[in-house]
């Protein structure tokens, strides 16, 4: 794969990824303690907010796909040591507040309706903080990446030229 193409296709990918993944997981909770018709119906009566939390957590896994990989440096710097994200708890974070709320649909099953009742009834603030996560998220990721660019450029300023 041309270098040019990987840098552009595997953040992308894997953000793709990301939100697929949360989005069989939001379908899967609802449908197993509701039905499958009954996840599609939640799923399009809570789509301002969901929508919206998806493609925040696939930003997310597609800024931190970019930083672990180290595709943030311009292509004729040399690639550095290993590079950690300080967003990928936010994005931890995010996704529970999301579905948290779904954990709503499962407590009857086991008994504890009171909780469940608790959390149908703070589901959109459980949403409201999902997506303020997910910017919050969004702009540690962005910002760490800017911090690593500009370490990998100084360092590339500080090498000696080869003759």
């Amino acid at each position: 794969m041309n270098p040019l193409t990987r840098r552009i296709l595997l953040p992308i990918g894997a953000g793709l990824l990301g939100a697929a993944f949360l989005t069989g997981l939001y379908l899967g909770i609802v449908s197993l303690a509701e039905s499958p018709a009954h996840a599609l119906d939640l799923f399009w009566e809570d789509k301002a907010f969901v929508i919206p939390i998806l493609l925040g957590f696939g930003t997310q896994v597609g800024l931190y796909t970019l930083l672990k990989k180290g595709l943030f440096v311009p292509m004729h710097v040399p690639a550095g040591g290993a590079t950690t994200a300080a967003g990928g708890g936010m994005s931890t974070v995010a996704m529970v507040a999301c579905c948290a709320h779904h954990v709503a649909d499962v407590l009857p099953l086991v008994g504890l309706t009171a909780a469940a009742t608790f959390l149908a009834a703070w589901k959109i603030p459980f949403m409201l903080v999902g997506l303020a996560m997910n910017l919050v998220g969004i702009a540690v990721m962005l910002r760490e990446i800017l911090k690593a660019r500009r370490h990998a450029l100084a360092r590339l300023a500080q090498a000696p030229i080869a003759s």
